[in-house]
C-alpha cells in the first residue's frame, strides 16, 4: 500500500467498513450482489476513493477503502449506502418489501503505525 501526498500531507488512511441490510436478510445474492458491487465501485472512483478490498456477502457488505484527510468515515458510509439503495431499490423492485435497504448503523475501525 502506497502513502497518498498531497502538497502538505503524507498520509495512508485506510478503513475497514461493513454494513448490513435492514433485519438482516440475505438479499444481496445474484444480480443483487454484482450490481450492489458494481455501484460501490463506481461511487468510490468519482469520489476518488480506492477500494483495497470489497467483499458482498448474502447478508452485509465488507468495505476497505483509503480514503483523503478530508473525508469522513461517514460520509464514505453514506454515499455508498445512499447511492446502492436508491438503485437497488429502482432495479429490482422486490427489494421495495424491505422497508429500507440498509440499517442506519455500520463497523468501522481504524488502525496506527
Amino acid at each position: 500500500m502506497d502513502y497518498q501526498r498531497d502538497e502538505h500531507h503524507v498520509h495512508v488512511i485506510v478503513s475497514p467498513l461493513i454494513w448490513c441490510p435492514k433485519r438482516r436478510r440475505k438479499v444481496l445474492v445474484n444480480q443483487n450482489g454484482t450490481r450492489c458491487e458494481e455501484l460501490m465501485c463506481q461511487q468510490c472512483a468519482e469520489k476518488w476513493w480506492n477500494i483495497l478490498e470489497l467483499a458482498i456477502q448474502a447478508d452485509h457488505v465488507h468495505l476497505l477503502v483509503q480514503v483523503w484527510p478530508s473525508v469522513s468515515v461517514a460520509a464514505v458510509v453514506k454515499d455508498c449506502k445512499g447511492l446502492s439503495a436508491f438503485m437497488l431499490r429502482k432495479e429490482f423492485p422486490e427489494l421495495l418489501k424491505l422497508p429500507s435497504l440498509w440499517t442506519r448503523s455500520y463497523f468501522a475501525s481504524t488502525g496506527g503505525m
